[in-house]
């Protein structure tokens, strides 16, 4: 029993390294795509290619499908709390912030988990493994980033603002994103991203008005890949997470996607790789494998405290 729970406990977690690739690999091909294709139409087309790949697949399975009037509310909000919020007001803050300091804030989701579940849901351990993971990993993304990015604090106040809207919508998409355990991980991923798609597509129809839009080949080649690969592929696998590991052990993802671009740039684009890159990259796969950490904890926060007044009493 024990080794069957350590090998399902080490496929998750491999799950959650090749979520992080498929979700750090969009760094580079978004930035081929906006070459020729405005942001919100990127990604509206995004999600809205990502939701009929998934819906194709699954017409061919054999999946279940329940009875949408039980659904469609929950599927509805997660689609706005993990795609449109996110996706949205990441592209308005990345206009006026630089890219380094937007990952470092994009980054801190699993510690906003951790204080969503201090104070508000109560349903995650916050134990001290987890702690010192959430602090070396974030630390690690300051490192790849560049510390001086920290200097840009304050700056362009607004699009900061923005970004850390994104990235507690994020943390908070985790946390609910379990009300939808009920339902195959497929069928959830395929739902939240079509309710996505019926606010973002005619959001960028008004906004940005994408049909005077000449894509190039390479923006289309690099959508696609992101639509199929990075978004169909990885929803499913991120509501397979959150319904198998815990929302801190999910929102870790957020570490590993900055490392996955700085690894893609020094291989692909020529990049500098430092000692500091490397100290940065061992210091977030070594909060990751804290955060994942299985062994029994001793006792939350919060139950630690509650078992000090019960003493007390």
């Amino acid at each position: 029993m024990e080794t069957s729970g350590r090998a399902g406990n080490l496929f998750e977690f491999a799950l959650l390294i090749l979520l992080g690739i498929l979700w750090g690999v969009p760094f580079a091909l978004t930035k081929i795509s906006l070459t020729t294709i405005p942001p919100l139409t990127l990604v509206a087309a995004r999600v809205s290619i990502a939701a009929v790949t998934l819906w194709m697949i699954i017409a061919l399975s054999e999946y279940k499908i329940p009875n949408p009037r039980g659904w469609v509310g929950r599927l509805f909000a997660q689609g706005i709390i993990t795609c449109v919020l996110p996706y949205t007001f990441i592209a308005y803050g990345q206009q006026s912030v630089d890219s380094a300091l937007a990952a470092i804030l994009n980054s801190t989701a699993p510690l906003f988990v951790c204080l969503i579940s201090v104070i508000w849901t109560r349903q995650e351990p916050v134990t001290r493994e987890r702690l010192f993971g959430v602090t070396v990993g974030l630390s690690g993304v300051v490192l790849i980033a560049g510390a001086s990015a920290l200097t840009g604090l304050g700056h362009a106040a607004a699009g900061q603002a923005a970004i850390l809207v994104a990235t507690i919508s994020s943390a908070v998409s985790v946390i609910i994103g379990r009300r939808l355990n009920a339902i195959p991980a497929e069928v959830a991923a395929a739902g939240t991203l079509t309710c996505a798609a019926v606010v973002l597509v005619p959001l960028s129809a008004f906004l940005e008005t994408p049909w005077q839009a000449a894509p190039s080949t390479a923006s289309i080649t690099a959508l696609l890949i992101n639509a199929v690969f990075a978004t169909a592929v990885g929803f499913v696998i991120y509501f397979r997470l959150i319904r198998t590991i815990d929302a801190v052990n999910t929102a870790s993802v957020g570490y590993l996607k900055p490392a996955v671009g700085v690894l893609i740039g020094c291989s692909l684009m020529g990049e500098p790789f430092t000692w500091t890159t490397a100290i940065g990259l061992a210091a977030i796969l070594l909060g990751v494998a804290s955060i994942h950490q299985t062994e029994p904890i001793k006792t939350s926060w919060i139950a630690l405290k509650m078992g000090n007044r019960a003493r007390a009493v």
